[in-house]
């Protein structure tokens, strides 16, 4: 008897799993969606030019003849603008009057012009601060911002693998504990940030939390549930997930203060400390590490909730089966297990090195299309509610393709789709509202295969190596958001660049994709010999609803044999 078995008895979806889930789970998957993206408009960048000392009394009431008269304009993806960083070098100290500054609108063609030397004017209108306005965050500082996104980025990597031992070490519970104080402590104090410095460090102390922080909402909800309920309690979490995105859309539109916008998105989830008394912790992992007794308690609520009985004798015959598993485990230490495992033979090789680099893409482009909304034009609080609205959809027609027409091809068309999407953004460059479309579209095909490559990659990796695949995948996948800063920074000055820099990116790990076998209706491989069986490079088009019936016929006979 294993712990699927106890769950068939008590309930595998009961009364008990749908309360913590939806009450527990799924909000915990809140803060680390909010604080994921947050940042993008605490370090806003709102249009600006250069400030003359001499016109500041005309600045409020008469904006446009300041501009004219003192900034040169210039082209930018087909519109004129002023000039963000330069100012005609011009005799404004003999403006005294209106009428002064009337008779200088006529500039010129060939004044001279220089760098802002007494900062920078910023239009209100959107934000009333950000730290881009509060530090001149503009022009030759500009990477800055680039570089906080970077080293957010770097954050998330180191805490993500620290993350995973501290999980598995002390359990799941303790580990949301102490990574949501970390990301409260860290969250709150970015509000009172002094200069950009101290904004940066607060930043990344943040970003170590995140996705680290979504392991134990997603991991807790898949291990209380019974095998039947998993792909459900993964989608549930995806579209919590996606619906963390619309509403930090709303409260970012709300509130146009960073240091209330920072305040905003931590504070509401200090109360998330009262689940403490009613998160459980992981009845598989309290098996997993001898702690009986304690998920003895947990299962004795579960029946009790659901009002169903224990097998008798259960936890007698869980013992048997644990220790009779770690007996095994001893007698196999002589087998170890390391990351060079997965490139010992030429097939487990290529499927490692074809997932992690559709991993990679996946994070890349996912992280890349969600950093690049609000840069997309025109409403940037709009662009990025859609951003996260238009993966809902998804999710639809996502859990019947997997099972219809299989993992590979679901995965394949999803990034297809999605990068076709974001390279014919070229096509209607000058179209604002097309180009949104497009976008959305690529984002829906990139929230498809998010969802899709974890399931199939833990199909494909031997149970031996499963968690080092899975580990090193993600992992190295995770590189992507550390990188997309700068492919956005470079869309700085081409609107459309990122869009296709990601398209070449999907549509590649799209083709990629095909040369990875299907898992649908495939016993897991347990050994590295299983999953030598398991071919590669299968680029064919074979029904997969037929592979399926033909593999449950196969695991039917083998069963009838034993």
């Amino acid at each position: 008897m294993d712990m699927d078995d106890v769950l068939a008895e008590i309930g595998e979806w009961g009364r008990y799993q749908k309360l913590v889930v939806w009450l527990i789970l799924l909000p915990g998957v809140l803060p680390c969606g909010f604080h994921a993206y947050d940042q993008l408009f605490m370090a806003a960048v709102p249009p600006h030019w250069c400030r003359v000392p001499e016109l500041d009394p005309w600045v409020q009431n008469h904006m446009n003849h300041v501009i004219n008269i003192s900034i040169p304009f210039e082209n930018k993806d087909g519109t004129w603008k002023p000039n963000e960083c330069n100012v005609y070098v011009r005799n404004y100290s003999t403006l005294s009057k209106l009428s002064g500054l009337q008779q200088f609108i006529n500039v010129p063609f060939d004044t001279p012009t220089k760098f802002c030397d007494h900062g920078w004017h910023f239009d209100r209108s959107d934000y009333i601060s950000t730290v881009v306005t509060e530090w001149n965050l503009v022009c030759d500082k500009k990477f800055y911002l680039t570089l906080a996104l970077m080293l957010f980025g770097v954050g998330g990597l180191v805490g993500n693998y620290i993350f995973g031992y501290v999980q598995d070490s002390l359990g799941r519970r303790p580990a949301f504990f102490i990574y949501l104080a970390i990301q409260c402590f860290f969250g709150i104090a970015t509000a009172f940030a002094r200069d950009y410095t101290t904004w940066l460090i607060f930043r990344i102390g943040v970003g170590f939390t995140v996705p680290a922080i979504l392991g134990t909402p997603y991991v807790l909800a898949i291990e209380l549930v019974g095998t039947k309920k998993r792909t459900l309690c993964t989608i549930l979490i995806n579209i919590a997930y996606s619906l963390a995105l619309i509403l930090l859309a709303i409260l970012v539109w709300a509130i146009r203060d960073w240091r209330l916008l920072a305040l905003s998105t931590t504070l509401p989830f200090v109360s998330f400390f009262l689940f403490w008394w009613a998160l459980p912790e992981s009845p598989r992992w309290l098996l997993a590490r001898g702690k009986f007794q304690e998920a003895d308690k947990i299962f004795r609520k579960i029946a009790r909730m659901n009002k169903t009985r224990l097998p008798p004798n259960y936890l007698t015959l869980l013992k048997r089966k644990y220790d009779s598993d770690r007996l095994l485990s001893k007698k196999s230490d002589t087998q170890h297990y390391g990351v060079l495992d997965l490139f010992k033979t030429p097939n487990l090789c290529q499927k490692t090195l074809i997932i992690t680099f559709i991993w990679f893409t996946n994070t890349s482009v996912y992280v890349g299309l969600s950093y690049y909304a609000p840069a997309l034009g025109g409403d940037e609080f709009l662009n990025f509610f859609l951003a996260g609205a238009v993966e809902l959809p998804t999710y639809i027609f996502l859990w019947p393709a997997m099972d219809w027409i299989g993992r590979r091809w679901t995965l394949c068309a999803s990034m297809i789709i999605g990068g076709v999407a974001c390279l014919a953004t070229f096509l209607v460059k000058n179209d604002s509202e097309i180009t949104l479309a497009l976008y959305c579209i690529g984002k829906m095909g990139i929230s498809s295969s998010f969802v899709v490559l974890p399931l199939m990659a833990s199909e494909l990796y031997p149970t031996v190596v499963r968690g080092l695949g899975m580990s090193m995948s993600s992992v190295l996948g995770m590189l992507g958001p550390i990188f997309i800063p700068l492919v956005n920074y470079l869309g700085g000055e081409m609107l459309i660049l990122p869009l296709l820099i990601m398209g070449v990116l999907l549509i590649a790990g799209g083709i990629s994709s095909l040369l990875l076998p299907e898992t649908l209706g495939q016993t897991l491989p347990q050994s590295l010999a299983d999953g030598e069986k398991i071919g590669i490079g299968c680029m064919n088009l074979c029904n997969t609803r037929d592979q399926k019936e033909e593999n449950k016929l196969k695991m039917k006979s083998e069963e009838t044999a034993v």
